[in-house]
């Protein structure tokens, strides 16, 4: 016991909060086991995004995401609370991929048609060839209202980039007078539909969909046809890869779209 003089009160004691008996946050780690933590939860994210696809959001378990990501169930936990919070993070991942690649559009000095091709292939490239962009776009409406409520804002940012490249399109009269919002929306919808039929084993390849899809739907904004010849054979990065909608791509396009 600790003797106390007479007439001192004692300090009080500092009682720790149920949050702080809890692991310190990723943030506090030094950087080399920071990077290791944050790569981990990306492995866990991809595996879990696969499993999602193969079996289904509702029969899809913790131990079998664990299986999947070679974790132990319990370790599991220490990088996800729950598949909700897992599905939650594929879709705001995928979002930035697709903010960060609708901004980079921006920068480039390009056309209105280049720049909206860059988005359409990133777009692509980031639902068919991610494992996790993919199951997010599937499952959009898995997630309680309170985790969707955060996505809304950055749907909506991107969104309204896609709209800003059509609309910048339409005053430099590169593209027709429309109404960017429904062009927007269209482009978008016809893009994300892609995540139903698409198979990584079929006869195109995200790449060459990209390119068909960007001629396909750039084809009928433009205002003149003679624009349409120089848009179709430009070549320009997807992420990182290089997409051309040459007369290969063309073909290829046209051979799917007949079915």
């Amino acid at each position: 016991m600790v003797a106390m003089c007479k007439g001192i009160c004692p300090l009080p004691v500092r009682r720790r909060s149920p949050g702080l008996l809890r692991p310190r946050p990723a943030k506090s780690r030094n950087g080399r086991a920071r990077g290791k933590y944050l790569a981990r939860r990306l492995e866990i994210l991809r595996a879990a995004g696969d499993q999602f696809r193969v079996h289904g959001f509702a029969e899809t378990g913790m131990r079998e995401i664990a299986g999947a990501a070679n974790l132990s169930p319990g370790n599991l936990y220490n990088y996800f609370r729950g598949k909700h919070e897992l599905l939650y993070f594929c879709q705001d991942s995928s979002l930035d991929r697709m903010i960060a690649a609708l901004e980079k559009a921006r920068r480039l000095r390009a056309s209105a048609a280049e720049k909206l091709r860059f988005v359409i292939g990133s777009h692509l490239r980031c639902v068919l060839e991610e494992v996790e962009g993919g199951a997010a776009h599937l499952m959009t409406t898995m997630l309680p209202a309170h985790l969707q409520r955060r996505l809304i804002s950055k749907r909506d940012r991107y969104e309204e980039g896609v709209r800003q490249l059509i609309a910048a399109g339409s005053r430099s009269e590169e593209f027709v007078a429309c109404d960017a919002a429904l062009a927007a929306r269209a482009v978008l919808g016809a893009l994300n539909w892609t995540v139903r039929w698409f198979h990584p084993g079929g006869s195109m390849t995200a790449s060459e969909i990209a390119g068909g899809f960007a001629e396909y739907l750039i084809r009928g904004l433009l205002a003149k046809p003679e624009r349409r010849g120089r848009h179709a054979k430009r070549t320009l990065p997807i992420m990182g890869k290089y997409a051309t909608a040459g007369a290969g791509d063309r073909e290829a396009a046209r051979s799917f779209f007949r079915g």
